[in-house]
């Protein structure tokens, strides 16, 4: 299979028709009534009891999905879970129709509160690093380390590939583009998509590609699709236009918290020359860089980006911390732990 080229799947007619979200094996799914939102949950049962809490938080029209290869990675490492942000993958739109990323970052505080698992190790991708880069600022309470997968942090010179998500933020232009594909099928909505957003079309497998579809199926029925994505989008583009305290650069200078940058050499979406401008803004990182990958490294280079973020672990000193924590449970006649059988486990 060549590096442009995804798999056959059969048209849209012979596909099942979907109606509810696909849970991978050993997830769960749970939905989560909060003020003003309600939110959709998707977690791993952990390896073992006692690891500490992570959250994954996705980006612009993607969904806790995005992050199932990673969290199944590191469940012998974390307590994981994945949310769906408002109005995206099964949670509904938020009461007040706000999806700036302040209105998104307030959703994963206010789950955070409620749930009263804080501090936790929270990743973000694309929009969702740009929510969490904001989470970290001003709630520093909330969080252990903070893994960035090409975040969206504002770029004076855009990436021309980003130009058409960005002209969503424009009204009228999400009705427009809507008309303009309405011939279009689920199976070239995906392409497009993921010819934007992996560095390697290829690596996607049949399966996947086929669970994509039938993803997209489900949200092209739901009558507030383009919705978020209009107005998510615009969030992004004021969040861009913001100065003084609340600009998000000034806000990654304010994260206390250890911090992973994970960068694409191909990304046509977030511009990989700003990788070692975020290595200086934010003032605890590690910054890895993958020359093949594309904008969601966390789905093309899973194994990569776990390895990673147990080094940081490593280097935070929470590896260690809870290797002896299992030794202590072992003397004192509980269950030993095999490390070399979790290392191995985690595909590192």
């Amino acid at each position: 299979m060549s590096s442009t080229e995804l798999p056959f799947v059969p048209p849209a007619n012979v596909l099942p028709k979907v109606g509810t979200v696909r849970v991978a094996e050993g997830e769960r799914l749970r939905s989560v009534e909060l003020p003003g939102v309600t939110l959709t949950i998707r977690s791993r049962p952990p390896a073992r009891e006692g690891l500490p809490p992570a959250l994954y938080v996705h980006g612009l029209g993607g969904s806790s999905q995005n992050w199932s290869a990673l969290m199944a990675l590191l469940d012998g490492v974390v307590d994981g879970e994945a949310l769906d942000l408002p109005g995206f993958g099964d949670s509904p739109p938020p009461d007040d129709g706000n999806y700036s990323v302040t209105g998104h970052a307030r959703a994963v505080i206010r789950y955070l509160d409620a749930s009263g698992r804080g501090p936790v190790h929270l990743f973000g991708n694309s929009l969702g690093g740009a929510i969490t880069t904001r989470v970290a600022a001003v709630r520093p309470d909330l969080v252990r380390t903070l893994t960035l997968v090409s975040p969206a942090l504002p770029e004076i010179r855009v990436q021309r590939a980003a130009v058409p998500t960005g002209l969503l933020a424009v009204p009228g232009v999400a009705l427009l583009f809507t008309r303009l594909t309405r011939e279009w099928t689920a199976e070239q909505r995906v392409r497009g998509v993921m010819a934007l957003c992996y560095g390697d079309p290829g690596r996607v497998t049949p399966e996947g590609f086929r669970n994509a579809v039938q993803e997209m199926e489900r949200r092209l029925r739901l009558p507030y699709f383009w919705d978020a994505m209009a107005r998510s989008a615009r969030g992004i583009v004021n969040a861009y236009t913001l100065g003084g305290q609340q600009g998000l650069w000034r806000q990654a200078e304010r994260v206390l918290a250890p911090t992973l940058l994970v960068y694409g050499g191909r990304d046509q979406l977030v511009g990989f020359r700003m990788a070692q401008k975020a290595a200086r803004a934010f003032r605890d990182s590690r910054l890895v860089t993958l020359p093949d990958a594309g904008h969601v490294a966390m789905m093309e280079y899973p194994e990569t980006v776990a390895l990673a973020f147990r080094e940081l672990l490593e280097d935070a000193g929470e590896l260690g911390a809870q290797r002896a924590r299992r030794a202590g449970r072992a003397d004192a006649g509980g269950d030993a732990v095999d490390e070399a059988g979790t290392d191995e486990s985690m595909g590192g």
